[in-house]
């Protein structure tokens, strides 16, 4: 049974920083590319940033600069620091795994965290 739970949502102000987590069990995490993704009201779920297997990342253009992902194999977790937040960075803020396994792709969420940045 696969499970990713987030944890360290919360509210904040704006210019604050906060630190998301999320432990992963069921898979072999060190397979899997880890990625956070976040949904507003109203909008569509995006992407924010990602890290792969090899450790390569990759940025929303609205949080390069600002956010940090990283991993820890041997915690099976997966982090992503939030720093200089804007009221627009307010959302629920989903963890997601992925591998591709020859023409089967394996993709698993968590429930989300809410992060609310006030003004």
């Amino acid at each position: 049974q696969v499970e990713l739970v987030e944890s360290g949502g919360g509210l904040v102000q704006a210019g604050g920083s906060l630190r998301l987590s999320c432990a992963a069990s069921g898979i072999i995490f060190s397979l899997y590319t880890m990625g956070w993704y976040r949904q507003s009201p109203g909008k569509q779920r995006e992407l924010v940033a990602t890290i792969t297997s090899g450790d390569s990342t990759s940025y929303a253009g609205s949080v390069q600069g600002r956010f940090t992902i990283s991993r820890d194999n041997a915690k099976n977790t997966v982090y992503l620091q939030m720093n200089s937040l804007k009221p627009e960075d307010t959302a629920v803020y989903y963890c997601n795994a992925k591998w591709l396994f020859g023409a089967t792709v394996y993709d698993y969420w968590g429930q989300g965290t809410q992060v609310t940045v006030s003004s």
